[in-house]
């Protein structure tokens, strides 16, 4: 496989200077020489002090959202080139609990896609059912329109990553067998070389999220169609993360 693994940790609404410096810091220790693409993603009141600690270290930093215009009368928001100028390379977008927390809609996921690649940022944007919809058989048809509705046009191999999250498994430690998990990949690559060419999203890299931890991430990393993970829970834990890392290179 030709698609260099990433393990993202999306740490969500947690984190104080101290702890989180000094978890950012043993990650990047810990991941010395790691033959993966690491990622994490800390609230944005720690950003800057997170950028200064990962310094040196081959450890992205990311945040967990923006907004889709430059500037403006937009209090709380936090543009694309904002988070550019703090020194990021990654913005996740879409993810569950903004859509449900937030009322983002696909739409609003892809304005803000455009404008993280516009700002030269490497889009993560997250697709995922819940389980009504999952039980009801809709898993794919779901999938597929929030493809459609939140990857924007100018989605690359360069510049964009799909994170499949299934609602129904973030944070409360169920997730699909490994197998389940990988057809909903193989799913999604196929719908995107459909609607967008194989050439620019040949290489599009495609995590899994929902629980992923170290003791099921060795199953799951080895699927074909799964090229790394999203991380919540374990992405707090510098030995959980870093056991994760490691399963994306055994």
């Amino acid at each position: 496989m030709s698609r260099t693994p990433l393990i993202a940790g999306n740490w969500k609404m947690n984190g104080l200077l101290s702890d989180g410096t000094t978890l950012a810091k043993a990650v990047a220790l810990g991941a010395k020489g790691a033959a993966c693409d690491i990622l994490i993603c800390p609230p944005a009141t720690l950003l800057a002090p997170i950028k200064e600690a990962l310094a040196g270290t081959t450890v992205h930093l990311g945040a967990q959202d923006c907004h889709w215009q430059a500037s403006g009368a937009h209090t709380g928001d936090i543009s694309a080139q904002m988070l550019v100028d703090i020194g990021c390379s990654h913005v996740i977008l879409g993810h569950s609990e903004r859509r449900a927390d937030h009322g983002e809609t696909d739409n609003q996921v892809a304005l803000k896609a455009a404008a993280a690649h516009n700002a030269g940022l490497m889009a993560l944007i997250c697709v995922g059912e819940t389980e009504a919809q999952r039980d009801a058989g809709d898993t794919m048809s779901v999938i597929s329109a929030q493809l459609d509705g939140s990857v924007p046009d100018s989605a690359t191999s360069e510049n964009t990553v799909i994170a499949y999250e299934p609602v129904w498994a973030i944070g409360t430690g169920r997730t699909p067998t490994a197998q389940e998990a990988n057809q909903v990949h193989a799913h999604i690559r196929a719908h995107l070389r459909g609607r967008l060419g194989t050439e620019g999203i040949a290489d599009l890299r495609i995590l899994y999220g929902g629980s992923m931890k170290p003791g099921n991430a060795v199953d799951l990393l080895a699927q074909p169609d799964i090229d790394g993970g999203l991380i919540g829970g374990a992405a707090l834990k510098a030995e959980d993360f870093l056991g994760i890392v490691a399963a994306a290179v055994s």
